[in-house]
């Protein structure tokens, strides 16, 4: 199997666990902070609490899993974290910039707006990931 082929099966993996853990956190997260069933209203504070450390969890698990398993990078792992950071804010930026687009013609269903943003935004964090955050640096 083609290399590249490899790192997106394994960046596909870590990214369905990535999804995964986020869930887990922030479903714990919600019954911690609020003690009631998450199926009820519950405050701002305590949504964007649980959603923000629940998307992080998941992005540290992405970096530490693409860095050591997908991409078996080798580089400064400070200098690839800085990166990594750039290439999601980037990633994100670009699939909510679709997202809104896309939306704005109102021709799609915002679900599938949202589904065709996560498309955008998972081939180009692969192949940012690959070779922008993970790929071989250059000494400075």
């Amino acid at each position: 199997m083609d290399v590249t082929l490899k790192q997106l099966v394994k960046y596909g993996l870590v990214g369905v666990l990535n999804t995964l853990l986020t869930a887990v956190v922030i479903r714990i997260l919600l019954y911690l902070l609020s003690g009631r069933d998450s199926h009820e209203y519950l405050s701002a504070s305590v949504m964007f609490i649980a959603n923000s450390v629940g998307y992080l969890a998941g992005l540290v698990n992405s970096f530490i899993l693409n860095r050591n398993w997908t991409f078996r990078s080798k580089s400064d792992w400070k200098r690839s974290l800085f990166r990594f950071l750039i290439a999601f804010a980037v990633c994100y930026c670009l699939q909510l910039g679709v997202v809104l687009w896309l939306n704005g013609f109102e021709l799609l269903p915002a679900y599938t707006c949202q589904l065709a943003g996560i498309a955008v935004y998972s081939v180009l964090n692969f192949f940012l990931n690959k070779y922008y955050a993970f790929g071989v640096h250059k000494q400075v």
